[in-house]
C-alpha cells in the first residue's frame, strides 16, 4: 500500500500548485479539467484552502456563468468540486453567498421557465442540492442573516419556490429529501450534526417577518407532500413534517407576536418589493391560524395512522414544538394538536407512546407553571371540552368513517381520558359530559343481532352433557360479537379500554348508577349498558388499565376503588342482572314437543309440587318466556317473537354472564360470599339449550372458579353443593315458578364427582317421586336429569367390563393386521374369566329367567345362614330405581322422550353390568317395550334400541339368546335383505340418510352380538345370508366393510 501524501499547508506552494489547473479550466471548461482541479484541491489542507477560496472558486463559477447550454456531466463535476471547497471552508463574503446561491439555483431551474425545475438527471440535481446545502452551512457570522432582509425577498422566494417544486414534483426520493433539507438550511432550521449559526431574538424576529411572506406557499406545498403518495417513503414525509413544524414555529412564535411589528414603514427604495412584505398584525395572525388549522387537520388525519412509526413520532414532535412555541397565536390549532397528541398515547409502538407521554407531561407542566394563574385550569377545560365535542360527534364518525379512522378517533377519545387522569372524575360530575359520553357509547356499541345461526345452535350434547374434563369444549364455540357500525376487533378492544379507563378514574357509584339507569330505561340500550358496566367494574378494580405516565402531571393519580366500594357496586349490578325479567328470557323461536310438555308446569293454573298428588291442568304457554309470578298475566306466545328479539335476548344473557365472570375477577376471593346468590342462576344458564348461552355460562363458571381459588368446576360445585341442592330441592316443589331447577341439577351432576352422591340422593328420590305422580307432565322435564345422573354414575363407578372393553379397544386399534386373532383371544379370555369367577349361568326354560350364583360381592360367611338380601350400594340402588322408570318411558308417544329413555336404559345396563341378579329381572321387565322399539318404531328409535340390545348382549348373553333368536334376528335379517337392493342402486346422497345409518349400525353390531349370545348354526346362517348382498362392489364402501366384519366375526 503506497504511503499517504501529506497535504499542502503553505499558501504559496498551494497557489503555485493550483494555478495551472485553474488557468486551464478557465480557458477550456471540460469535465477532465474540472476533475483535475478537483483532485488537486483534495491535496490542499483546509486552512490553506480557506485563504485561496475566492481564487479556486472563480474558474468553477466561470464555467457556470458561460452562456448557452452546458453538458450535464460538466455542471455535475463543477458542483461536486464547489461542494468540496464549501464543505471545508467558510463563506465570509456576502457577495459570494448571494451570487453562488443565485448561480446554483439557475443550475436547477429550467432555462425557458425559471420558476420550474429543469429536466435534468437525478445525479445532477443531487450534486447541486448538496452544493447548495454546503453553501448555506458555510455562511459565516452575520452574513447569512442578510438573506432575510427585505431586499432579498424576490431571490429568497425564487429559491424557496424552486426547492418546494423539487420536493413535491421530483420522483427520486433522494432528490426530494435533499431539497427539503436545503429548505431547512435556508430557513436556519437544519437539524444535522454540523455546527449552525444560532440567531438572536432580534434575528429570529427578522427571519420570522421575512418568512411570513412565504408561509402560505411553504405550508400548502409541504402539506401536499406529507399527505401525498405513500410510495415516496417515510424519510421524505419526516423531512416535510420537520419543515412544516420549524417554519410555522418560527413565523407564528408567541414571543415574536407579542413583541409586535416594528413601527417604521418600509423604505421607499424597496419599490414593488414592499408589496411582498407581510405585517403580522392580530388580524393576520387570526386568519393564518384558521387556515393552518385546516391544513393541520388534514395532515394529522393522514399521519396519525401512518404505517411507519417514525412518521408518527415526528408528528408528536410537531405537536410538541407548536404547542410549546405557538399555543397563543395558533389558538384554533390547539384542539387538533392536542387531539393528535392524545391519540398517540395509545400508539402500538412503545417509543412513540413513551415520547408522547413525555410531551403531554411537558404540556401540562407548561400550563401549570404559566404566568396566568388559571392556565392549568384552562388546559383542563380545553381537554374536557374536546372530550365532550368528540363524544358528540362519535356516533356520526362511527357510522360514516372507515375502520382506520374509527380506530384513530377512539384512540383520541381514550387518550383524552388518560391525559385527564384523575380529573376524569371531576369531568364526569358534569351531567352534560356524562350523558354525552354514555349515550355515545350506547350508540357505538349497538350489536348486530340478525344472525339466524345464533338461534339455531343447540347445546344438547355440547354444553350440558360434555365431559367435565373437556376444558376447551366451550372455548371452541365462543361466538364473536358483531356490531352495526364496525367490524375490526381492535375497535372493540379500544371501546372496552375506554370503559375500563372510565371505571379506573371515575366514581364507581356514579358510573354504576348512571349506566344501570340506562340499562333499566330502554331495552335498546340494555346490552350496551351491560357491556359498559362489565368493563367499568374491571377498570375500577385496576384490571386491564394502562395508567403509567398518564395524567396531567399532578402527584395524585387515579386508583382503583376500595374493595368495599367495589363489592357494593357489584352486588347492585348483579341484582339487576339476575332479576326475574332480565334473567329468564325467550331463547327459542318455536315450541317443540318438549317445550309444550315443560310448559304445562309453568301455568299459574297448573302449578305442580312433587309432594302433591293432583294432576295440573294442561294449559299451554311458553316455557322460555319471561317467567311471571303466579299472580301475573301469562306471557305472550313465542311464535310472535322475531329472530331479532331472540338474538337480542341471547346476547343479553351472554353479556350478563360475562359480567358475572368479570365481577368475580374484580373481587377475587371476596366474591365467595356472593356465590350463594350468583352461582345458582349461572348453573341455570349452563343448562340452557341455546348453545351460545350455555357456553357463556360454562365459561363464566370457570372464571368464577379461578377467581375464588377453586382448582376446578368440580371443586366449585362440591364446595357449594349444600345450599345449591337445598335450592334445587325447594324449587322442585314449585316447578311452576322455578322450571329451571332440573337443569341446575343436571349441570351439577355433569361437573361433579361421586362425593356428591350422598347429598344428591334425596333430590333424586324427589325427582323419581315426581315421575311416579305424573309421567305425562314431568317425564320430559326430568328425563334429562336422569340421563345426566346415569352418565355421572357410569363415570364415577366404571364397571370392570367397561374397562376391559376399553382396553380391548385400544389393543384392537394398535395392531389392525391381527384383528381377528385378538378378537378371538379376548372373547376366550373373558369367557374363561367369567367361568372362573362363577358368573356363568344356566338357562331356565320354564321361567325364561336365570338366577346367577353367588358372586364375590356376597359375604362368604353367610352362605350357610338365613337368606338375608345384602343391601345394595347407593349408586346401584339409584340405578335400579331409574331403570324401573325407564320401562314406562320406553312406550311414551313422544319420540324425543323415547330416545332419551333408551339412552338412560343403556347407561343403567352399563352400571348394573356386574350385578346380574339385579339386572336380569329388570331386563325381563323392559324387554317387551325394547322389542317394540326394535321392530316397530321410528328408524331413529330402532337405531338407538339396537345399541341398547348390543349393550345388554355383553352382560346378559344367555338371557337374551332365545329372545333374540326368535323375535329380533328374523326381523333384522329381513330388513337387511330388503334394504340391500336399495342401497346398491342409491347414489352418494344415500350415505346421509337415516336408513343407511341404520344399515351400517346393524351390520357392524350383528356379528359381535351373535358371538356374545353364542347363537346356533341356523341363526348364524341366516345372518350370513343377510350380510352376503353387502359384499357386492355396488354397495357403499362402509357397508361393504361392515358386511365383511360380520362374516369374519
Amino acid at each position: 500500500m503506497p504511503p499517504v501524501m501529506a497535504q499542502i499547508n503553505d499558501p504559496k506552494i498551494a497557489f503555485a500548485y493550483l494555478r495551472p489547473a485553474c488557468v486551464l479550466l478557465t480557458r477550456a471548461p471540460t469535465v477532465t479539467n474540472v476533475e483535475t482541479l478537483s483532485g488537486q484541491l483534495k491535496e490542499v489542507n483546509d486552512a490553506t484552502l480557506q485563504q485561496l477560496q475566492e481564487y479556486v472558486l472563480f474558474p468553477l463559477r466561470f464555467v457556470l456563468k458561460v452562456p448557452g447550454p452546458k453538458d450535464e456531466k460538466l455542471v455535475q463535476s463543477v458542483a461536486e468540486a464547489v461542494s468540496h471547497v464549501l464543505e471545508n471552508t467558510c463563506v465570509q463574503s456576502w457577495e459570494t453567498l448571494r451570487e453562488l446561491l443565485s448561480e446554483l439555483c439557475l443550475c436547477l431551474c429550467s432555462p425557458t421557465d425559471p420558476g420550474k425545475p429543469a429536466d435534468t438527471s437525478e445525479e445532477l440535481k443531487s450534486s447541486v442540492l448538496r452544493c447548495l446545502d454546503a453553501l448555506l452551512h458555510a455562511a459565516y457570522g452575520d452574513i447569512v442573516f442578510k438573506l432575510f432582509e427585505p431586499v432579498m425577498l424576490p431571490g429568497l422566494g425564487a429559491a424557496i419556490s424552486l426547492l418546494l417544486a423539487l420536493a413535491e414534483k421530483e420522483k427520486c426520493r433522494d432528490v426530494q429529501a435533499a431539497a427539503l433539507k436545503c429548505l431547512q438550511s435556508l430557513t436556519l432550521q437544519c437539524d444535522c450534526t454540523q455546527e449552525h449559526v444560532v440567531p438572536s431574538t432580534e434575528e429570529r424576529c427578522a427571519m420570522g417577518r421575512t418568512l411570513a411572506s412565504f408561509l402560505p406557499g411553504i405550508t400548502v406545498a409541504v402539506a401536499r407532500i406529507i399527505t401525498g403518495d405513500l410510495r415516496q417513503g417515510h424519510a421524505v414525509t419526516i423531512r416535510a413534517i420537520k419543515v412544516m413544524s420549524r417554519t410555522v414555529g418560527l413565523v407564528m412564535e408567541d414571543a415574536q407576536i407579542r413583541a409586535g411589528e416594528p413601527s417604521e414603514t418600509p423604505s421607499a427604495d424597496l419599490g414593488r418589493i414592499a408589496q411582498l412584505m407581510v405585517l403580522r398584525t392580530p388580524a393576520w395572525v387570526k386568519s393564518t391560524a384558521g387556515k393552518l388549522s385546516v391544513l393541520l387537520r388534514k395532515i394529522i388525519s393522514c399521519t396519525s395512522s401512518h404505517l411507519h412509526w417514525r412518521v408518527r413520532l415526528e408528528m408528536v414532535e410537531l405537536d410538541n414544538h407548536l404547542l410549546a412555541r405557538c399555543s397563543q397565536s395558533l389558538g384554533e390549532c390547539v384542539g387538533p394538536l392536542l387531539e393528535a397528541l392524545v391519540g398517540a398515547v395509545n400508539d402500538e409502538e412503545p417509543r412513540v407512546r413513551k415520547r408522547c407521554e413525555g410531551v403531554l407531561c411537558e404540556v401540562s407542566q407548561r400550563n401549570q407553571s404559566g404566568v396566568a394563574g388559571s392556565s392549568a385550569q384552562t388546559f383542563t377545560d380545553v381537554l374536557s371540552e374536546n372530550l365532550h365535542s368528540l363524544a358528540t360527534s362519535l356516533p356520526r364518525l362511527m357510522r360514516t368513517s372507515d375502520d382506520q379512522k374509527k380506530l384513530f378517533v377512539l384512540n383520541v377519545f381514550l387518550g383524552y381520558l388518560k391525559v385527564l387522569g384523575p380529573t376524569v372524575s371531576v369531568v364526569l360530575n358534569s351531567a352534560a359530559h356524562l350523558e354525552r359520553i354514555s349515550k355515545a357509547l350506547m350508540q357505538v356499541l349497538e350489536l348486530d343481532v340478525m344472525d339466524v345461526h345464533i338461534v339455531e345452535e343447540r347445546s344438547y350434547a355440547v354444553a350440558i352433557e360434555t365431559s367435565p374434563g373437556s376444558q376447551d369444549s366451550y372455548a371452541a364455540h365462543i361466538q364473536r360479537k358483531h356490531f352495526l357500525y364496525f367490524t375490526d376487533e381492535k375497535i372493540f378492544s379500544a371501546l372496552m379500554e375506554i370503559c375500563r379507563t372510565l371505571g379506573y378514574y371515575g366514581n364507581i357509584y356514579l358510573l354504576t348508577d348512571h349506566f344501570l339507569d340506562l340499562y333499566q330505561q330502554s331495552s335498546a340500550y340494555r346490552k350496551q349498558a351491560a357491556m359498559a358496566l362489565n368493563e367499568i367494574v374491571r377498570g375500577a378494580a385496576g384490571i386491564g388499565v394502562a395508567t403509567a405516565g398518564h395524567g396531567l402531571g399532578s402527584p395524585v393519580r387515579g386508583h382503583s376503588a376500595s374493595r368495599e366500594d367495589l363489592k357494593v357496586a357489584v352486588v347492585s349490578v348483579m341484582e339487576e342482572y339476575t332479576s326475574l325479567h332480565n334473567w329468564h328470557l325467550i331463547t327459542v323461536s318455536e315450541e317443540t314437543e318438549r317445550d309444550r310438555q315443560d310448559q304445562q308446569l309453568l301455568s299459574p293454573l297448573g302449578l305442580l309440587s312433587i309432594s302433591n298428588n293432583n294432576v295440573a291442568t294442561n294449559t299451554k304457554a311458553n316455557s322460555l318466556q319471561v317467567i311471571p309470578s303466579s299472580s301475573g298475566a301469562p306471557p305472550s306466545s313465542s311464535s310472535t317473537s322475531t329472530i331479532h328479539q331472540l338474538n337480542s335476548n341471547i346476547w343479553q344473557l351472554c353479556i350478563q354472564l360475562e359480567g358475572v365472570a368479570h365481577f368475580a375477577q374484580a373481587l377475587g376471593p371476596d366474591f365467595r360470599p356472593l356465590l350463594m346468590t350468583s352461582l345458582y342462576p349461572v348453573l341455570e344458564k349452563a343448562g340452557e339449550e341455546t348453545l351460545l348461552v350455555s357456553q357463556a355460562a360454562l365459561g363464566c363458571m370457570r372464571h368464577v372458579s379461578e377467581a375464588c381459588g377453586y382448582d376446578s368446576l368440580k371443586e366449585l360445585i362440591n364446595d357449594n353443593s349444600d345450599y345449591l341442592l337445598n335450592d334445587v330441592s325447594l324449587n322442585l316443589q314449585r316447578l311452576g315458578q322455578h322450571p329451571q331447577a332440573p337443569r341446575v341439577l343436571t349441570v351439577m351432576l355433569t361437573h361433579s364427582d361421586c362425593s356428591l352422591l350422598p347429598l344428591v340422593g334425596d333430590v333424586v328420590q324427589d325427582v323419581l317421586t315426581a315421575l311416579d305422580l305424573s309421567y305425562a307432565h314431568t317425564a320430559a322435564l326430568f328425563c334429562s336429569v336422569l340421563h345426566a345422573l346415569m352418565k355421572a354414575l357410569a363415570r364415577w363407578f366404571p364397571s370392570s367390563r367397561a374397562k376391559t372393553r376399553e382396553s380391548a379397544g385400544s389393543k384392537h386399534t394398535s395392531s389392525p393386521e391381527d384383528v381377528l386373532d385378538i378378537r378371538h383371544y379376548l372373547l376366550d379370555l373373558r369367557k374363561q374369566k367369567e367361568l372362573a369367577e362363577g358368573v356363568g349361568i344356566e338357562e331356565d326354560d320354564a321361567e325364561d329367567l336365570e338366577v346367577p350364583p353367588p358372586t364375590q360381592c356376597e359375604d362368604v360367611d353367610d352362605i350357610g345362614g338365613p337368606d338375608v338380601k345384602v343391601e345394595l350400594p347407593a349408586h346401584l340402588s339409584t340405578t335400579k330405581d331409574v331403570m324401573e322408570r325407564c320401562v314406562h318411558l320406553l312406550s311414551d308417544p313422544c319420540l324425543r322422550l323415547r330416545l332419551k329413555a333408551l339412552d338412560v336404559l343403556e347407561l343403567c345396563v352399563c352400571v348394573l353390568s356386574e350385578r346380574e341378579d339385579e339386572l336380569l329381572p329388570l331386563a325381563h321387565r323392559c324387554w317387551p317395550a325394547l322389542l317394540q322399539r326394535l321392530t316397530a318404531d321410528d328408524p331413529l328409535a330402532v337405531l338407538r334400541a339396537f345399541r341398547v340390545l348390543c349393550t345388554l348382549g355383553e352382560t346378559c348373553g344367555d338371557f337374551l339368546r332365545r329372545r333374540v333368536s326368535k323375535e329380533v334376528l328374523p326381523k333384522l335379517s329381513s330388513s337387511l335383505v330388503r334394504q340391500a337392493p336399495i342401497s346398491a342402486k342409491a347414489g352418494p346422497v344415500y350415505t346421509h340418510t337415516l336408513a343407511y345409518k341404520l344399515q351400517l349400525a346393524v351390520l357392524r353390531g350383528l356379528g359381535s352380538l351373535c358371538l356374545r349370545l353364542n347363537l346356533g348354526d341356523a341363526d348364524l346362517d341366516a345372518v350370513c345370508e343377510a350380510c352376503l348382498p353387502y359384499l357386492s362392489c355396488r354397495q357403499p364402501i362402509r357397508l361393504q366393510e361392515a358386511g365383511r366384519s360380520d362374516r369374519s366375526a
